[in-house]
């Protein structure tokens, strides 16, 4: 069977199971665009590290901005909310990083009305890929006003906030802003939103995480061995071939043999019931 229809049917097997087991699931918690907007931007800013611990964290930070995300952040105070996640951690990012990331989605809606407008005054149709809009986009964000948050208008030395947007023109893969944007960009599919009307998904960059990074060396779509942008970009050339218009389609599903299908490359076993195994050397074996 030829690549694309393998992969056209991993497509169509995606389900609510698969959902549910994604940072993503926050977002059809809401049915209003606007919150869902708001929602995306922050579930996908922590979505690192283990899956469980991820949902953990998104479990109470959008317990406590309540029913209307968006009406949360459009009200955001500092010293209110600094005091509500003074307790919040994870990983490497603390309640300040958490508020500095409010505090810049408030920003965004302010000047832009929406997170959508924010970005998209970055963009540049002419260039064939988010590259360029990333790059200058994360390089205003972090020039923002911080100072209600963190006392100073610069971010301290000893904040982790910067991991939120890393850019492409420092080399790094952005799975978490490439993932953001799938959401929002992508044709809404009972999976992502289609929310975004502004940017192309032929313009979208395949979010690179680990079980990306490895399935698509199996899968022969990259010689790098480095998760990085020159990576998301070579993966993201070989999926156009498949599908010009929608690239990173393929992503949530293929991620998800990872995720949730117990896909490591080591566990052969996984390998049995693999719906891509026979395009796969580690299921050849």
């Amino acid at each position: 069977m030829e690549l694309k229809a393998i992969l056209d049917g991993l497509y169509a097997s995606r389900s609510q199971a698969h959902l549910a087991n994604d940072p993503l699931s926050f977002c059809h918690r809401y049915p209003d665009p606007r919150d869902r907007e708001v929602v995306g931007l922050v579930a996908a800013a922590f979505a690192y590290g283990n899956v469980k611990i991820i949902l953990r964290s998104l479990e109470g930070i959008f317990a406590a901005m309540g029913p209307e995300p968006r009406h949360f952040v459009e009200g955001f105070q500092a010293t209110r909310e600094l005091r509500r996640f003074s307790g919040f951690k994870h990983r490497f990012n603390d309640g300040r990083d958490l508020c500095a990331l409010l505090l810049a989605c408030q920003t965004m809606l302010r000047e832009a009305g929406s997170v959508e407008g924010w970005f998209l005054q970055f963009q540049d149709s002419a260039e064939a890929d988010v590259t360029g809009m990333l790059s200058r986009a994360t390089e205003a964000l972090k020039g923002l006003d911080y100072a209600p948050v963190f006392g100073d208008h610069g971010i301290p030395a000893d904040s982790y906030f910067p991991f939120f947007f890393p850019s492409p023109a420092s080399g790094s893969a952005c799975k978490r802003l490439c993932m953001f944007l799938r959401w929002m960009v992508r044709p809404a599919d009972g999976i992502d939103l289609g929310l975004w009307q502004g940017l192309s998904p032929a313009q979208l960059v395949i979010p690179v995480d680990a079980h990306i990074q490895r399935i698509c060396r199996f899968l022969g779509f990259t010689s790098r061995k480095q998760a990085d942008w020159r990576m998301a970009r070579e993966i993201t050339a070989r999926l156009r071939e498949l599908d010009p218009a929608d690239p990173v389609k393929y992503d949530f599903a293929l991620c998800h043999l990872g995720i949730s299908e117990g896909c490591d490359g080591k566990d052969l076993t996984a390998c049995l019931k693999c719906p891509i195994s026979e395009l796969c050397p580690k299921g050849e074996s």
